[in-house]
């Protein structure tokens, strides 16, 4: 039975990795999509409120289908969705953007991937659970590199409002992880993005209608890799596969990972932002950057790695229940 338990719990594992690589990767699109769009006169405050409120139609249906008639459980975690539309949503990309007004990309795009780190303290100072050895020599690895991919060797300016942005936006993507693994609260993944998105949605809507969120469109044509393309077509790919896509496989990804792992393998999406500016946008990555991104991808290897290795050690030591002739199992273990 220890086998079956290992043989489920690594194909558990596997799929979360594959989900996760997809939600990276169709959120490392976004900037390059939004990018073109910007070049047209959209601010990002327009961008991000009709992307987020695309997404929400779109999942809505299959969020309440998820729930099969449940709509206590729906009640009973109003206070879950709220926390992830309002944080993990509207806030982490409201924050985001208030930084890069006031300091340069590459910084504050660092200074939000320490979200990894942050989920690894909270697990240890809130739940007791350590980090390997591994996991922290791949959190170190991930964070070189992650200097070296953004490019900040050359020098940036900070600011410390832009500073304290972008820790907040850390803050709400600790908070996406953390929530994203949660799954204590009963609600359906589908159900969760539905209604993370819809309030997120209605957040960001209420800033910009406040007028501290700019908004202003464009219907001018957008030029990719030297093909144009009508402004809409970007603006539906943001909407259903960098927020729709990206959020369902994310928040499954967690469930599955945990929200320590899912943390460090979210920073396979900056190594596709870069692959995507590169297609799209003729950005062609230096070396530097390229040497990063095999130390990011060697950092996720790392955690992946201690994450196996301290949960073979726990289910090791976690006592097995004791079985009777007549249960059909042995008392070796008993299936995950």
């Amino acid at each position: 039975m220890t086998a079956i338990a290992h043989d489920t719990h690594t194909a558990r594992m596997t799929s979360g990795l594959v989900l996760a690589v997809v939600s990276a990767t169709t959120f490392g699109l976004s900037g390059s999509l939004a990018r073109g769009l910007l070049d047209t006169g959209w601010t990002p405050g327009a961008l991000v409120v009709v992307r987020v409120g695309l997404a929400a139609v779109v999942v809505a249906p299959f969020g309440v289908a998820a729930l099969d008639g449940r709509w206590l459980l729906l009640r009973r975690s109003a206070g879950v969705m709220l926390l992830y539309g309002l944080l993990a949503v509207a806030g982490a990309q409201f924050c985001y953007f208030s930084a890069v007004q006031r300091m340069q990309v590459g910084p504050a795009l660092l200074i939000e991937y320490t979200a990894p780190a942050a989920v690894v303290a909270w697990l240890w100072l809130r739940r007791g659970e350590r980090p390997t050895p591994l996991t922290v020599a791949g959190a170190g690895l991930a964070a070189v590199g992650l200097v070296l991919v953004l490019d900040l060797l050359s020098g940036a300016r900070l600011s410390p409002a832009g500073v304290a942005w972008a820790l907040a936006a850390m803050v709400g993507a600790a908070v996406y992880f953390v929530v994203s693994a949660d799954e204590g609260n009963g609600l359906p993944p589908l159900t969760l993005a539905a209604g993370g998105l819809l309030v997120g949605a209605l957040g960001l809507g209420l800033l910009g209608v406040v007028g501290v969120l700019p908004l202003r469109a464009a219907t001018a044509d957008v030029a990719y890799a030297g093909h144009t393309v009508g402004w809409w077509v970007p603006l539906l790919l943001l909407g259903l596969v960098t927020a729709a896509v990206a959020y369902v496989t994310g928040i499954a990804a967690t469930r599955r990972l945990g929200s320590r792992l899912a943390s460090f393998v979210a920073l396979l999406e900056v190594l596709a932002g870069v692959g995507f500016a590169w297609a799209l946008l003729d950005e062609l990555p230096r070396a530097v950057q390229l040497l990063g991104g095999l130390l990011v991808l060697a950092g996720v290897v790392a955690v992946r790695l201690g994450e196996r290795r301290r949960w073979e050690v726990t289910a090791s030591t976690t006592p097995q229940p004791a079985t009777t002739p007549h249960s059909g199992h042995s008392s070796d273990g008993a299936v995950a």
